[in-house]
Order: structure tokens, then sequence, then C-alpha cells
């Protein structure tokens, strides 16, 4: 795929060394932010465009980048050295940074990390020995993709025992399992998944081989954005799974889904970020050389107010989001409200600044590509892959409610 994808980028100023100073992370963390930096300029930006513009198929999987990040050891930034990550003092923070680099790119990559990483990876280590040599090694090494299931056609956010229908039954030392699952990232490459499932009167996580009898996964999603991340529904008709394929205790495993969710919404934020930095790189280099009535479209007021606007903004997204993952890093699962803030803000401030960066390009912003010479304009590919940070793991207006139960309580707030 590499091959045929490279194409030369002329990258614009990063704004973000000259005008964010990071009281915030670590030594450890920024250095693993110019590590992943590197990696991104030199194998993802070549390839970036092609992968957030082609059709979803599995075909145009980046398979390749994914080989290279387990080779090199980005793969391995959340986990400890035990299953072969890098075993970092702050992993969480870590992994947030290299997450917003990624989405300064391509945020259909940094969504596929999330993935691997952040929910699949992170439920493997809720499993035995056994789950961790079989599933979560091969994946941090990059060798094997995986895929986290929680979402159906009728339950999303609202998991519980009453929405979710795909259910697993105890026969001996197996389980029996029926259900489907919707949108779920990955699968259609993936070679297993992490599965959330009803179990009786509890909900019990699962890994399942997604070649084993009974599994199907659908044709991959045509969606308007975050193109290069795949999604299918998966269809399990009587899937034996034993239960050494268990993750965690039976009934408990709500807490580690949304636990695991937990740690995606902080990713999620990042890259609500990190497309919010891109888009606004992306117009101050337009606007030094763009003239309109005389005068270089930067030298206009108006624009200039903007532009300060968004750096503010973004300079508050990315302080929530570092400080959720601080919190994180320190051992609290649920780091509210940072978190939510973090997630909902972020996420916003993306989809706002790349809708007006659209709009700073003028008819060059609504171009995939244009056909007079090929050239190509990164806002139109970040306003459509903004809306969707605007939507999963766990929606914004969710995160809303999630902060105003920090003020009134749940039982106030219902």
């Amino acid at each position: 795929m590499a091959e045929k994808l490279i194409t030369k980028v002329n990258l614009p100023e990063r704004l973000m060394p000259k005008i964010y100073h990071d009281m915030i992370m670590s030594e450890e963390t920024q250095k693993i932010r110019m590590e992943v930096r590197e990696y991104v300029n030199k194998e993802v930006m070549p390839l970036a465009h092609e992968i957030g513009a082609r059709t979803e198929d599995k075909n145009n999987f980046p398979f390749e980048l994914i080989e290279k990040m387990g080779k090199s050891g980005i793969l391995g930034i959340p986990f400890s050295k035990e299953v072969g990550g890098r075993g970092l003092e702050y992993p969480v923070s870590g992994t947030i940074v290299a997450m917003e680099e990624l989405a300064y790119a391509s945020n259909s990559l940094a969504a596929i990390f999330d993935v691997q990483c952040m929910l699949c990876g992170n439920a493997l280590t809720y499993g035995s020995d056994y789950i961790k040599d079989k599933y979560l090694k091969p994946l941090i090494k990059g060798e094997k993709i995986g895929s986290f299931a929680t979402t159906e056609p009728d339950a999303s956010t609202d998991l519980s025992v009453r929405t979710v229908t795909t259910t697993a039954e105890k026969s001996g030392d197996k389980w029996i399992i029926n259900g489907r699952k919707r949108f779920i990232s990955n699968s259609p490459v993936a070679s297993y998944v992490a599965l959330l499932c009803r179990t009786g009167d509890g909900i019990t996580e699962f890994v399942v081989d997604l070649d084993a009898p009974g599994v199907k996964v659908g044709e991959p999603d045509k969606k308007i954005g975050n193109k290069g991340q795949l999604t299918a529904d998966i269809y399990f008709n009587n899937v034996v799974v034993g239960d050494e394929n268990r993750l965690g205790d039976e009934g408990r495993g709500l807490r580690i889904a949304l636990a695991t969710l937990t740690f995606g919404r902080i990713g999620i934020a990042a890259t609500g970020v990190g497309m919010a930095q891109s888009a606004l790189d992306e117009v101050v280099e337009y606007f030094k050389r763009r003239e309109a009535f005389g005068k270089k479209l930067g030298q206009f007021q108006y624009w200039q107010f903007k532009i300060v606007d968004w750096l503010t903004a973004i300079e508050n997204a990315r302080n929530l989001t570092y400080k959720a993952a601080r919190r994180r890093d320190e051992g609290l699962e649920f780091p509210e409200p940072e978190l939510a803030m973090a997630k909902y803000y972020a996420t916003q401030i993306a989809g706002d600044i790349a809708r007006e960066a659209v709009q700073a390009f003028g008819g060059y912003g609504f171009m995939n590509e244009l056909g007079a010479d090929g050239s190509t304009y990164k806002v139109a590919e970040i306003y459509r892959d903004s809306k969707i940070a605007e939507i999963y793991e766990g929606t914004n207006e969710i995160q809303k409610v999630i902060i105003a139960r920090q003020v009134f309580g749940k039982e106030f707030t219902g």
C-alpha cells in the first residue's frame, strides 16, 4: 500500500512549539511526543491524504503503518514491560500525546490506534496470563489487529443489563455467544474482539477470535469521515468460547468496559486537540500567502482575531486533556470532571475550528482534490473527520450530564 500512496507533502509550520508552554507533562512524556512526531512526519504525513480519502475497504487499511508502529514501540506506549510495552512512569500521558500527534496528521490512524491500544488492548490487560500471551502481546507488536465491541443496533451509550442483547450462556466450561454488535472499529481486518455480553443478571467481557465458527463480520460501513478507520457489524451465532477467554470476573464486565472507555475518551479528547491544531496551522500558512483586496488574508484584523480565539480554545482544550491524563496516571480510574470537560470541549472546538477553516479557504476548502492540478486541502478532511469525535466513546451530551452530576449529584439529575 505504501508504495502506491506516498506523496510529497509540504508541511505547514507547527505553531504549538511557539505558542504552547507545557507545564503539565513530564520530561518522559515530552520525549514520547517528539518520538511520535518524528514518526508521523516521516511515515504518516506522506500517506495521510490517501488514508483519509479512499473508500472504506479491507485492501485500503494501513497494515504497514500498524506493523511499523509495533516495531518502533509506539503501540507499546500504554503498556507495562511485562506484556511487551514501554513500561512508562506516565503511560496514559504518553498515550495521549501520541494520539494528539497521530490525529494531527490522520484522525483515521489515531482512531485505529485508539481501538488497538486504548480499547481492545486495555481490556485485554484484565485477562489472565494466557490471554496476555496469546492476544495482547501480538497486538502490541503490530502482528495482529484487535477490536472492541460494546455498541449494538439498539444500545450504545446506555449500556446496561437491560439494553445489551448479545448473550453468553454457560455450558460446562464453555460459553455460547449469540447476538450482534454494530459500528465495531477495526473489525473487518481484526483477528479478535474484546466483547461485552449479558450473562444472566450481569455483564461479562470476553475475547473472541473472529475466525471462530459462527462469527461473521459484515462489510465495512461507508462513512462521511474517518475513512481509513473501518467499522462493521459483527454477528455471533452459537459461538463457543472457553472460560479461559473471559476477561475479569463473571458479571464484572461493565466495570471493565466503562473503565476502558474512560481511557479511550481521554484519547478522543487528544484527537480533538490534534485536529484543531492541524486546522489552525493550515489556515495560518494559507493566510501568509493568499491575497485579497491587495493584502494577505492574515493582515485582516477579522481573521487575526479569529486565530486568537482558536489559539485560546486549543490552549484550554489541551490543558484539560493533559490534566485528565495525569490524574489517570496517578491512579484515578475515572478522572472527573476534567475528563468529561476535555472530551466534549476538545472535540467541539475541533469541529468549530474545522468548519471555519473551510470557510477561510473559500472554494479551496470545499475541495477534496482540485481537478486542475490534483492539489488537496487538508481542512476538508479535518472537517469530515471531526464530527465523529463528538459522537463516539460517549456523546458530548453525555459528557455534559456527567459534569452536571458532579455538581448536583446523580440522584438530583436523574
